[in-house]
């Protein structure tokens, strides 16, 4: 579905079938779960290492394939293929399969996202999406995501769902730069929520990946960087320097952004939100 019809409520999108995988940690009874949302790219190689971070841990993870089952491959160079909220729909039906599965704590579902998914993993805690789109009848412990694109704004955003958002990002990132998110965080701070973001000197976008490892040019990728965009009525995103509804074809969006993994970076992050998720469920 469109944008506008998510923000709208509108249910008149093509409905589709999508994948995941649900990875069942090693224990008994009900466990604890990681939500785990991919970026641009798909299903790419930073998905595994906190697949496998995870179930040591003893937290069952659901990977969701937000892509393949609607014939996509990648967004990176053409975003305007789906919308980006589409992704917390999935997050929200995801949300509502496990909490009806006989092995999982419905108490105790965190979600991690990264990049597009980061988005998702971010603006999924606003309490008028739940309001929405939310059926599951229970909430995510904790959102985390990971180096999000913050360039857009929506109506009602600070009034999140009352639960700890813990935002992860590159310093060098020129893809979603971290100054947006900075900017975000601070205005749910102002509004007495429990929301932080934790930087890493140096590192570029997509940084917790083991593959490739270094700073590279996301050829054609397109970057919202240079953008501002605002909901400035129910359903309408504007380009604030142009006062018209956002497009991908608009001059603010530029291409050629950097990734790239940082081995430090990206095990720092594992070990603070594997200390986080552990005090967050009670984990041993």
């Amino acid at each position: 579905m469109s944008d506008s019809q998510f923000l709208t409520g509108d249910r008149s999108g093509k409905p589709v079938t999508l994948a995941g995988e649900f990875r069942i940690a090693q224990g008994s009874g009900r466990l604890p779960v990681a939500v785990l949302m991919h970026g641009s790219g798909g299903v790419g190689a930073n998905i595994e290492p906190w697949a496998e971070e995870l179930n040591a841990m003893g937290v069952s993870v659901f990977i969701i394939d937000g892509f393949t089952g609607r014939g996509i491959t990648a967004t990176s160079t053409n975003q305007a293929q789906l919308g980006r909220l589409n992704f917390i729909l999935d997050i929200y039906r995801v949300l509502e399969i496990l909490a009806k599965h006989p092995r999982v704590d419905p108490q105790r579902i965190a979600l991690i996202g990264f990049s597009r998914g980061g988005q998702a993993a971010l603006y999924a805690s606003i309490a008028r999406f739940h309001k929405l789109w939310n059926a599951s009848g229970i909430d995510f412990a904790a959102y985390i995501p990971f180096y999000p694109d913050c360039a857009t704004s929506y109506m009602d955003e600070t009034a999140v769902v009352p639960k700890p958002i813990r935002v992860f990002h590159g310093t060098a990132d020129d893809y979603n730069p971290m100054a947006t998110c900075n900017a975000v965080i601070a205005r749910l701070k102002t509004a007495g929520r429990d929301a932080t973001i934790t930087g890493f000197a140096g590192a570029d976008h997509f940084f917790d990946t083991p593959f490739p490892v270094g700073t590279l040019v996301a050829v054609k990728a397109q970057t919202v960087r240079g953008c501002t965009i605002r909901e400035t009525e129910p359903g309408v995103l504007t380009n604030t320097a142009t006062n018209q509804p956002f497009s991908y074809e608009d001059g603010c969006v530029a291409r050629d952004p950097h990734f790239g993994g940082d081995v430090e970076a990206g095990a720092a992050a594992r070990q603070a939100v594997g200390a986080f998720i552990k005090d967050l469920f009670k984990l041993k």
